[in-house]
């Protein structure tokens, strides 16, 4: 086991007890931890521009008394004695917070949620030599990047005796390679490596594969005018188009104050394609099973199941409130944190015979709601995006702009589901490196509107 995460166990054991050990009466109390022990590196023109070690404890106090809640984060040093003097004089500000707060009266009780404890080990790589290899690698291609590697740590417990654990060892690295093309417009593709280890054949392999495409990029553009066009979304691009189902999509709380783009399909009036099934899958092991109140959701939850509606995400909240078993959804958004799209027939081998003359979309980015009663999304294409004129690559197309609804896409346009799908995890670290991700394939669709 990883000294650090052995250290970090003890030490939030004795924290916790600590401070609920000072509890009085009617008072609960929630300890939620996220930390890391992480290397970044940032690569740009294939040299190193930053590298930077994080070691952060940020430990999240959720307490209750008299139908009252309050809550306060902080950041702490991981050594006992000084911290406990932190957290107490936290609990005193929440005590005093809480006697000026009016009753709650949505609030979820506290219950004990059980116990888990899971470690997922990993072999990380000695940094230095990982640092030379990409950085050589890279050199010729223009490699710019981020590369993040260590410990992850999520944890909860509570008062009632409430205890789970989940923590990782990890790397990814998130890079893009670079070229300009005849008419002197940059281009980029997109490469994405991730794993427990460094697999020297399985990164070589994806490297290989964005050199040609970025060889690819090399040709003139292909301008496109609006109008209608025949897809191909490449898993990463489906990724984005999911993520927009956290945003309320998924959501049992903005169903009910009629803000959830599936709202219709819930409804009863509107359909996706028997094809589509999407559904929240801990058993993938992106992220703890447990949510920040230490509840303990089904390990799998159908939200569509073939283009019907399956379950919406409750939180604990969301039930008392609105009077429904609840699922133990995230409160606070009740947004997926692990979703999978089953796949379906189509052989990625075969994409471009099949796809036979349109466009070839291997990235989106700047998405956003333009209209949520109809699940309308616009957003850009992004990095290799090609034009395919018999079911073969021809040119790339210069950016733009879509406004599609997910109605279609997910319904009446949706041909094919590729047989393989692939992890897109979170690369997020704003504030700290996330966890998270999903599983999907790719999508041929018959029609998307690409307007400027």
């Amino acid at each position: 086991m990883n000294p650090w995460i052995t250290h970090l166990e003890t030490w939030f054991d004795q924290v916790a007890d600590g401070l609920c050990s000072r509890l009085r009466g009617d008072e609960g109390l929630t300890l939620k931890l996220d930390a890391e022990d992480q290397d970044y590196v940032r690569f740009n023109g294939g040299r190193v521009r930053q590298a930077t070690a994080v070691r952060q404890l940020r430990l999240k106090l959720d307490y209750q008394a008299r139908q009252r809640r309050s809550s306060q984060t902080l950041t702490l040093t991981g050594q006992t004695g000084p911290d406990r003097q932190t957290l107490d004089a936290g609990l005193e500000r929440l005590r005093r917070e809480c006697e000026v707060l009016p009753p709650d009266p949505w609030i979820t009780p506290l219950q004990n949620h059980g116990q888990s404890r899971v470690h997922h080990a990993g072999a990380l790589p000695p940094l230095a030599g990982l640092i030379d290899e990409l950085a050589s690698q890279g050199q010729a291609h223009d490699f710019t990047g981020l590369l993040a590697q260590g410990s992850l740590v999520r944890a909860n417990r509570n008062s009632l005796g409430q205890s789970h654990w989940f923590s990782a060892e990890s790397l990814f690295i998130d890079y893009s390679l670079y070229t300009v093309n005849p008419e002197g417009r940059n281009k980029a593709v997109k490469g994405f490596y991730a794993g427990a280890g460094w697999d020297r054949d399985r990164h070589a392999a994806q490297w290989a594969r964005q050199v040609e495409a970025l060889r690819g990029l090399q040709r003139p553009d292909h301008p496109l005018t609006p109008g209608e066009y025949r897809v191909y979304l490449a898993p990463a691009a489906v990724d984005d188009l999911i993520g927009m189902l956290s945003w309320g999509g998924s959501s049992y709380q903005a169903y009910r104050e009629g803000r959830c783009a599936l709202g219709k399909l819930f409804d009863g009036k509107a359909t996706l394609s028997p094809r589509f099934t999407l559904r929240e899958n801990f058993a993938l092991g992106l992220t703890p099973r447990f949510n920040s109140l230490g509840e303990w959701p089904p390990e799998s939850l159908t939200v569509v199941d073939q283009g019907q509606p399956g379950s919406l995400l409750i939180s604990s909240r969301s039930a008392a409130e609105y009077q429904r078993a609840g699922n133990a959804a995230e409160p606070g958004g009740e947004g997926l944190r692990t979703p999978e799209l089953l796949p379906g027939d189509l052989d990625p081998e075969a994409v471009l015979q099949r796809l036979g003359t349109g466009l070839y979309l291997a990235n989106l980015h700047y998405l956003n709601w333009s209209d949520v009663q109809e699940a309308r999304i616009t957003g850009m294409t992004r990095y290799a995006c090609f034009r395919v004129e018999n079911g073969e690559i021809t040119a790339p197309i210069r950016d733009m702009r879509f406004d599609e609804s997910l109605y279609r896409l997910f319904g009446s346009a949706l041909e094919a589901l590729t047989t393989q799908t692939e992890r897109c995890l979170s690369t997020d670290t704003y504030g700290q490196r996330s966890l998270g991700g999903s599983q999907v394939p790719g999508i041929l669709v018959s029609e998307f509107r690409m307007t400027l």
